[in-house]
């Protein structure tokens, strides 16, 4: 069991980082800090609707394996498995 808490813990971390980037790659609503450092500018030559759409699924698919891998490996370490 030792092995799959460590498996766990190294796609925690990529998935972490894959969360990160994926979230930095959505469009900026307007309003927030992204217009402080210029990220405010309205263009619309690299968005398409499919492509936000599809960003979107991928960044919640993403983000529901990490938080299902967090609650187990939070019960892994309450319960002392592995």
């Amino acid at each position: 069991m030792a092995i799959f808490k460590i498996v766990l813990e190294v796609i925690v971390v990529i998935a972490s980082v894959l969360l990160t980037l994926l979230i930095l790659m959505h469009k900026g609503k307007g309003g927030g800090l992204s217009d402080m450092f210029g990220g405010g500018i309205n263009s619309n030559a690299g968005t398409s609707g499919v492509a936000e759409k599809n960003l979107n699924r991928i960044t919640i698919i993403v983000a529901l394996i990490w938080v299902a891998i967090i609650i187990a490996l939070g019960l892994m370490y309450k319960y002392n498995i592995g």
